[in-house]
């Protein structure tokens, strides 16, 4: 999901509950906090040499003491609106920083918007090979190590 796709669902849906779900099924505790609103940008070289980068919306979530403590969609719009001048388009990727015993990324795939809530459906990121057509590694190859010719 895009800035511009996220904000438009935040606009549209004002003053209503946010809850966070992991790609576990789990939630983020209901008293989060987000901290910050980042660009963050990739630059580099596959491993066929070609140059590539990556420009993503990173939103940070953080799990205070005050439990009483809700961001509802309102909030969160004027947070993500301070950052807005750091992303030379609104049409960047949206992924959540959590921080649950190992900070992780993970991508906003969708919202699923109920009367009382608005849901942040996450994903997971995956490594990949970009240039297979030009390394020579087989996916069928790295999908079987179970034999001692491993790394």
């Amino acid at each position: 999901m895009t800035v511009d796709d996220f904000v438009t669902v935040l606009s549209v849906n004002p003053n209503t509950g946010i809850r966070v779900n992991l790609p576990d099924g789990s939630f983020v505790p209901a008293h989060f906090h987000v901290t910050e609103v980042g660009r963050v940008q990739k630059d580099f070289i596959d491993c066929g040499g070609t140059v590539r980068n990556s420009i993503t919306c990173v939103l940070q979530v953080w799990i205070a003491n005050d439990v009483d403590h809700r961001l509802d969609t309102t909030k969160l719009s004027k947070i993500i609106e301070k950052g807005t001048d750091l992303f030379g388009s609104m049409n960047v990727p949206i992924e959540i920083e959590y921080d649950n015993g190992l900070v992780s990324q993970y991508p906003l795939l969708e919202t699923k918007v109920t009367p009382e809530c608005v849901f942040l459906i996450l994903g997971k990121k995956h490594t990949d090979c970009l240039a297979q057509d030009r390394c020579g590694v087989s996916l069928n190859v790295l999908a079987d190590c179970s034999g001692s010719d491993c790394c």
